[in-house]
This record gives structure tokens, sequence and C-alpha cells, in this order.
């Protein structure tokens, strides 16, 4: 299965967040899952990278033709796709994916796992979307949809592949 995975460049501010990524990566790659992500070394993006490869798991990264993404670029990736912008680089990720995972991270996660779930929400795009709800980060989300949900401007049946893991074990439970 080909999962793209949504997060930060950055670590966080608790190791935890690293250490799931990681463990996350390690179980892809161990189980014969590929990872497609946004090509960065650093953060949660590297973590999950790094834990796929430790395994021998293949990684594609899908790089937009950004300075600073570019310089950011993990050294070993499997497989390199550049876009010439951050729409095609979603674009093509969630093309090229089977399911589709938010870590935490900031706001551009935030853009392409919303997108992920509007699509989907639609028809357009199938597999299971999962928030990976690590130490309580997606909590404000699960609101949010409730919000949308109590005032009338969604239906359960728009969420119903919408997951919120708590750990890993759910993770692996939402792709069976």
């Amino acid at each position: 299965m080909k999962i793209a995975v949504y997060c930060g460049s950055t670590p966080g501010n608790d190791p935890i967040y690293t250490e799931m990524a990681h463990e996350l990566g390690r179980w892809m790659g161990q189980n014969g899952h590929e990872l497609v992500y946004g090509g960065s070394s650093t953060g949660l993006m590297g973590a999950t990278a790094d834990g796929v490869l430790a395994e021998g798991g293949r990684v594609t990264g899908v790089i937009p033709n950004v300075a600073l993404i570019m310089g950011r670029r993990h050294p070993g990736l499997t497989q390199v796709i550049q876009t010439e912008t951050m729409a095609e680089r979603k674009t093509v990720m969630l093309e090229m994916a089977d399911a589709y995972i938010a870590l935490p991270g900031g706001i551009g996660t935030l853009d392409e796992i919303t997108e992920i779930m509007s699509l989907h929400s639609l028809g357009i795009v199938r597999g299971p979307v999962i928030l990976y709800n690590m130490n309580g980060y997606y909590e404000s989300m699960r609101a949010v949809l409730d919000n949308i949900l109590a005032h009338g401007f969604g239906k359960a049946d728009y969420f119903r592949d919408v997951v919120f893991a708590e750990d890993l074990s759910q993770i692996i439970k939402a792709l069976a």
C-alpha cells in the first residue's frame, strides 16, 4: 500500500512526536508499505522516512521547486518526484496514495489533510483518512468536525472514513 503521510518538517516541542513518527515509519517499512511524503529530512517528516528506510522500505519524496524545501531534501529517498508548485505536489501525492495519514504539523499539514477530507467527502478520493492524534493534537479538529455536523454544514457520511487514531494499533486497524 502507498501511504501519504502529512506532517511537520519540524519536530514540535515534545520528543514523543518524533518517536511516534519513527515508529509509524518502521511499521510501514516492516510491512511493505511505501511512504509518499514531502521529501524532507527534518522534523517528523524526516523521522517517518528514517523509520521506513531503516526497515528497507520504499520512500517517495514529492518535492516542489521551492528553495527552502529543496534544501531539506532527504538524501535516502528511493524515488524523487519534483513538482513546480505546492499545489502540484498535493495533487501528485493524493493521486499516488491508497491511504492518508496526518501526524502533527503546521498550517501546511492542515491544508493538505483538510483538502483530502474535502475530496473524500465528494467521493473523489478513496481510502482511509487518519489523523494521528498524538498527545491529543487533533482534538480541536475533532471539535471542528463535530461543529460542522451540529450546525448542518455536513453529514456524518462525509466523515465516516476519517479516523482519529490514538496509537499505531488504531492506525493498523484503520488500514486493514
